[in-house]
């Protein structure tokens, strides 16, 4: 099993949420969808994927989330950068970053 610790953006260079889950998939859609109306994410339309991290184990993914929760905005724009310099929404290309078959 994999654990995921996610930034999603509300644009480039927009308002960042930082996220842990066990499902990314699930979780950005749940986003997507607006599950929690009242969520953070979905009061400020926060959610297209633009980095991830995977981990093996969940307390390594949710020791991350905390570390970098406590980061300056100018670092966590510097790693999704050295990942997705365009800010693409990574969810549409998910299952092939994350190696499933078909997708």
């Amino acid at each position: 099993m994999s654990f995921f610790v996610y930034i999603l953006g509300s644009g480039p260079y927009g308002t960042l949420y930082i996220g842990s889950t066990d499902d990314l998939a699930k979780r950005v859609y749940d986003h997507k969808q607006k599950a929690r109306p009242r969520s953070f994410t979905a009061k400020y339309g926060v959610d297209r994927l633009v980095w991830f991290e995977t981990f093996e184990m969940r307390e390594n993914a949710f020791r991350r989330e905390r570390q970098m929760k406590e980061w300056r905005r100018r670092w966590k724009i510097a790693l999704i950068e050295e990942m997705n310099p365009r800010w693409d929404d990574l969810s549409e290309q998910l299952n092939s970053l994350l190696g499933f078959a078909g997708g």
